[in-house]
């Protein structure tokens, strides 16, 4: 008989709750919040640069560009004279339900919850604009899983239901032949728990492991003493996948494109500024996860963190299919046809300006 997971009673009530509240994630997707261009009077179009854009990030290494962007100043330099606010999530479905309610205007966030927003709406609430991220998302688990197999009757932990790595862990699981669901049954409990608290969980014997974003997968790793089972990169064709990418609201799109373009050229210049000189932007990154967490990463984990990642703009669009699909085996979205969910002409023309080559979208939208 299988020796079941002593994490799976205790956190049945969290599974529970993160169930309940997937019907409001989805559903908010679908509906148009209200916006900053909500006070301006011809919807739709063009109306100058906006007064203010309201930006959403993590404190995550793998939103890099975004922390680098506003703590170097790349963002508001860019911007002018429209002011810069911010505001950090902890993962994807959150930043979705504060962008259709009108709290934010644009955010750096994962690629199934943006694909989930575009679903829900009918191609309505939210387009893709640029990239960000490659990389930087394992599957750490406890000494003694060595394999799939080991897995059965253990908990899991994602950083949030209907996220990146939620579905990405689930899709594997699917793929490996073990049961999963959105309840918590089934071979693995699938867990989903903020990240700083997967951390003690995992450190108390209280659940069996994680997939994460980084720095959370080095943190269990070099701070908690859990190992690689899967690095998500092993499973990408080159070792290449969408992390985080950069959404924004439709109708900020449409009413202000002279702003999003200098979003979009202060990334630009904040991915710039990383590979230039990447010990600098760890001092600013970890300076940013200083402020949210009350306490910096240790250089160990810094350095493991972004050895698994890379940054760019180009959204790798080749992706977004197979993210759908992944998501559609999870149970968090339905099958549709994502045509129009980039539009990255904004994009290739700053890259043009700055003899660039563009990016792709694919065949799902605007170049």
């Amino acid at each position: 008989m299988t020796k079941q997971s002593p994490a799976r009673a205790p956190y049945a009530h969290r599974i529970a709750a993160a169930v309940a509240a997937l019907p409001l994630v989805l559903g908010l997707a679908a509906c148009g919040g209200s916006s900053a261009a909500d006070s301006d009077s011809d919807a739709g179009a063009s109306t100058g640069p906006a007064a203010e854009l309201r930006l959403g990030y993590f404190a995550n290494v793998t939103h890099a560009p975004a922390l680098v962007g506003v703590a170097g100043g790349h963002f508001e330099d860019a911007l002018g004279e429209t002011k810069l606010t911010t505001q950090v999530f902890n993962a994807g479905p959150a930043a979705i339900e504060a962008l259709n309610a009108g709290a934010i205007d644009a955010t750096f966030i994962g690629p199934n919850p943006a694909i989930n927003a575009y679903v829900k709406s009918n191609g309505e609430s939210v387009r893709i604009v640029s990239g960000s991220t490659s990389g930087g998302a394992q599957l750490v688990v406890r000494e003694g899983i060595d394999s799939p197999e080991d897995l059965k009757g253990t908990a899991i932990a994602t950083p949030q239901l209907g996220g990146t790595q939620d579905v990405a862990l689930r899709a594997w699981l699917s793929e490996q032949g073990l049961a999963n669901d959105l309840q918590g049954g089934g071979d693995v409990a699938v867990t989903p728990t903020e990240n700083a608290q997967t951390l003690t969980l995992f450190q108390n014997g209280e659940i069996d492991g994680a997939w994460v974003p980084e720095p959370w997968a080095s943190r269990l790793v070099l701070d908690a003493g859990a190992h690689v089972l899967v690095d998500e990169a092993d499973l990408w064709d080159d070792g290449e996948f969408l992390t985080t990418h950069l959404i924004v609201a439709t109708e900020y799109l449409e009413q202000h494109p002279e702003t999003v373009e200098a979003l979009i050229r202060g990334e630009l210049a904040a991915i710039d500024a990383i590979e230039a000189d990447t010990e600098q932007a760890k001092v600013l990154v970890n300076g940013e996860i200083e402020k949210e967490s009350g306490k910096p990463l240790s250089d160990a984990v810094l350095d493991r963190a972004f050895e698994n990642i890379s940054f760019t703009v180009d959204p790798l669009a080749g992706t977004l299919d197979q993210l759908l699909a992944d998501g559609v085996t999870a149970g968090t979205t339905q099958e549709a046809d994502l045509n129009g969910i980039y539009d990255l002409s904004i994009l290739n023309s700053v890259l043009a300006d700055e003899g660039r080559d563009p990016v792709s979208a694919a065949g799902l939208g605007k170049e």
